[in-house]
């Protein structure tokens, strides 16, 4: 979700002030040359580092372990180079020992979430970019004051643009009932904590509980993720439900996740935390290989958008994305053109309707390029588009809450989860091949007629797609 109805409004006041701020500053961030920095990478020697629940993997283990994950699929550079630049890029390993479960909409997720809440004994971390003061705001605003009595000790940061039709009172009440809230990158810049940039955005979405379970993708606390997406009934009743996609991870990856939460607490100077077992001895809780990848504009290279390169340049066999917010720059067409070129089966599954017009005619403004070069592009029916996955070679895996656009790389506060193993992403595929069972299809001939008004929104909006 780029936000709330108020963020929509709001929006072009932002960008306004975004711009002006640019120029001021004399500077804009820009993305590195990514084919550089991944060919750099590639030509880095060794065995990928595997972390299991107790020590790393030795050298011999871990090589019978990736040889076990490509017997498993057809031959792919993903299980080869690609493991040792995503590796040499996140600067985290792979974490082995996971279990991890795919959390389809918002009843599904938020289920996951009570009952980690619930279950919770020691500690409650909770990081979010909209937490609303509505009827699931209130569900969830009563399940962390009811932990925080029973002793657990409850953390939370919102996002300050995020949240903004959030009434303040809703936080101090939070706030007096034992919570230990922070607001990320106040509005008002006589509040920073640091160095204020008002488009440095907290747009992960993470709940830990125990240091145990981990929760993640792209899943605000709001309304608009009260029902299904794939509920013809709500369809009769004319409610247009939101369609995202979570993961939990249940194992020793919960610590990257743990990592991430308290590294942001830190930055943003929160106050000090009670001496908790943030980080418990882990347990091994099933098979999956998992790479937590963090991104933030004050990172050299934005990790995640390198991330969603590599793959996609490593890719021998099927890439599925599916993306809520897609404006990609030159270096990510290219990428996604490329493979298609080359006989990768390239799918994407885009918005019908979205929340975020300029965005929207932005990444329409590709699609007879994408089209041409062999990309199989379909939108969404009946529900907002806000997931943000990725399956690639029925190997890899990606859940979490980047965009394929300039802001989302550029400005924002990202964290993705990555999957690797053929049963999660034969999970995936099927999420996947449900999505474009409720999809069109956009062909170049049909897409070549529209009106000259469409192709005018998309050139308009395309012109600001640095700051959408």
């Amino acid at each position: 979700m780029k936000s709330s109805n108020a963020f929509t409004l709001a929006k072009p006041f932002l960008l306004l002030a975004v711009f002006s701020y640019l120029l001021i500053s004399g500077g804009c961030a820009s993305l590195p040359r990514a084919e550089k920095i991944v060919q750099e990478s590639t030509n880095t020697e060794g065995t990928p580092t595997i972390v299991g629940a107790r020590r790393q993997l030795s050298r011999s283990e871990t090589k019978a372990l990736i040889k076990r994950l490509r017997g498993q699929t057809l031959p792919t550079d993903i299980l080869g180079r690609h493991i040792t630049v995503e590796e040499a890029i996140s600067g985290t390993p792979l974490v082995a020992g996971n279990k991890v479960t795919l959390l389809v909409d918002g009843p599904g997720t938020y289920a996951a979430m009570s009952m980690a809440i619930q279950k919770a004994r020691e500690h409650i971390n909770l990081e979010t970019f909209i937490f609303e003061a509505d009827a699931a705001g209130r569900r969830f605003s009563d399940l962390l004051l009811q932990k925080a009595a029973e002793g657990v000790q409850v953390n939370l940061i919102y996002d300050a643009f995020g949240s903004i039709e959030t009434p303040s009172a809703f936080f101090r009440h939070l706030s007096h009932g034992g919570i230990q809230v922070l607001k990320f990158n106040p509005l008002n810049p006589l509040q920073a904590r640091g160095i204020w940039l008002l488009a440095h955005r907290d747009h992960r979405k993470i709940l830990i509980a125990d240091g145990s379970i981990a929760i993640t993708g792209g899943v605000n606390i709001t309304n608009v993720y009260s029902g299904s997406s794939f509920d013809s009934d709500d369809r009769e009743h004319g409610k247009m439900s939101w369609r995202d996609t979570d993961v939990q991870i249940e194992g020793p990856a919960v610590a990257e996740f743990q990592k991430l939460f308290l590294d942001t607490w830190r930055r943003e100077k929160g106050p000090e935390l009670a001496n908790r077992d943030f980080f418990p001895i882990p347990n091994h809780r099933g098979t999956d290989l998992v790479r937590v990848i963090g991104s933030s504009p004050g990172m050299t290279d934005p990790n995640t958008y390198l991330m969603y390169f590599a793959a996609i340049s490593f890719a021998l066999n099927s890439i599925h994305l599916t993306s809520s917010y897609f404006a990609p720059d030159e270096q990510m067409l290219n990428a996604l053109t490329e493979a298609a070129e080359r006989g990768v089966d390239v799918k994407i599954i885009l918005p019908a309707k979205s929340d975020s017009e300029m965005v929207y005619y932005a990444g329409r403004s590709h699609y007879s390029r994408l089209l041409k070069s062999g990309v199989k592009l379909y939108e969404r029916r009946n529900t907002i588009l806000h997931a943000k996955t990725a399956v690639i070679d029925n190997v890899w895996s990606s859940v979490g809450s980047t965009n394929l656009e300039l802001w989302s790389f550029l400005r924002n506060d990202e964290v993705n989860a990555v999957i690797l193993g053929r049963d999660f992403a034969d999970q995936m595929e099927a999420m996947f091949t449900r999505d474009l069972d409720n999809s069109d299809r956009i062909h170049l001939e049909s897409w070549e007629q529209r009106s000259l008004h469409e192709r005018m929104r998309e050139l308009f909006s395309r012109l600001f797609a640095y700051w959408l």
